[in-house]
């Protein structure tokens, strides 16, 4: 005949409260590893689609310059690809080139525009302010 203690028989029913706190330990410490990494992801997709919107906003004023004969002026600004410049040099030839939306950021800013450009004076700088929303920091980010 066995006997079996009481130690081993309750052993074989179940997790003790440690080995499930060690368990919810380390998940929690996968989870915030993952959460840390994901936030610098999420970082560069953000910069990515400013990069992709400037490019965007170029070839849109490319497209602007090649049928009104000129670049909108740093009063007219981007709007200008979104509607007729009500002042300023008319261009010869419109027409709406890009929705209002592409205009802001992934941050809600306004991307800006200057013409001439102080970083390139010879035609014109696009930029988005970055995550700070304040003009001439660091993190902005630009077609230059």
């Amino acid at each position: 005949m066995v006997f079996s203690t009481p130690y081993s028989a309750s052993r074989s029913h179940g997790f003790t409260l440690m080995e499930m706190l060690l368990v919810l330990g380390i998940i929690a410490l996968l989870i915030g590893m993952g959460t840390y990494m994901m936030v610098n992801v999420l970082g560069d997709a953000e910069e990515g689609k400013v990069k992709g919107d400037i490019q965007a906003l170029h070839a849109s004023l490319i497209r602007y310059k090649t049928k009104g004969g000129l670049y909108p002026t740093t009063g007219q600004g981007l709007q200008s690809l979104v509607t007729r410049p009500a002042d300023g040099p008319q261009p010869r030839s419109y027409k709406s080139l890009i929705r209002k939306e592409a205009l802001i950021d992934p941050w809600g800013s306004e991307y800006r525009y200057l013409r001439p450009g102080k970083y390139n004076p010879e035609t014109y700088d696009i930029y988005s302010v970055g995550p700070d929303g304040q003009d001439g920091t660091e993190d902005d980010i630009g077609n230059w």
